[in-house]
């Protein structure tokens, strides 16, 4: 083949051509973070699609996300107790009951978060945005409040720990501040 690889070049085979040089150049592979986002995005896409009648994106608003989350409280697999329920306010109840599941506030507010970067991704606007709109932020609030309060467990926002540098002989060290 040596002989001949001259020859290939100029009669522009591609014989001739390395290994590396045939492989295609894939992108890498998404993130756990952007697979998820796209899923999501295509979702809630989706779930527009099949609105009647069907709402563009364009059209879309704070409204049709609301009934988005609520439609996805179907799938969900958080007990939330009502307020009638004798678990009501107990963080683990001895029995069944036959209290609703729905999504965990959590779940909600990661979901918005990624649906949110990606609007703005596809072309969105920041300023109307309807996953960062403040009806959005007072639902999954109200959510938080409602899921804790039936659990019996108050939410309590962690405080960020702040760091100190202490120096230490040859070196710095961190220690978090009390």
């Amino acid at each position: 083949m040596s002989s001949n690889k001259g020859k290939d070049i100029a009669e522009g085979s591609s014989r001739s051509i390395s290994a590396p040089d045939q492989q295609q150049q894939n992108p890498p592979p998404l993130s756990r973070y952007e697979s998820q986002k796209r899923r999501d995005w295509n979702t809630f896409g989706q779930y527009l699609r099949n609105q009647r009648p069907p709402v563009a994106l364009s059209q879309c608003n704070s409204n049709q996300v609301l009934d988005f989350l609520r439609y996805l409280d179907q799938f969900g697999k958080t007990k939330v107790h009502l307020q009638g329920c004798v678990y009501f306010g107990q963080p683990e109840p001895p029995g069944p009951c036959s209290c609703p599941l729905k999504q965990a506030w959590g779940s909600l507010d990661a979901l918005i978060g990624r649906l949110r970067a990606a609007y703005e991704e596809n072309g969105g606007l920041p300023e109307t945005n309807p996953f960062a709109s403040g009806t959005i932020r007072i639902y999954l609030r109200e959510v938080r409040d409602s899921q804790a309060k039936a659990r019996g467990i108050p939410y309590k926002k962690k405080k960020k720990k702040r760091m100190i540098v202490k120096p230490n002989d040859d070196h710095t060290s961190t220690f978090p501040m009390q």
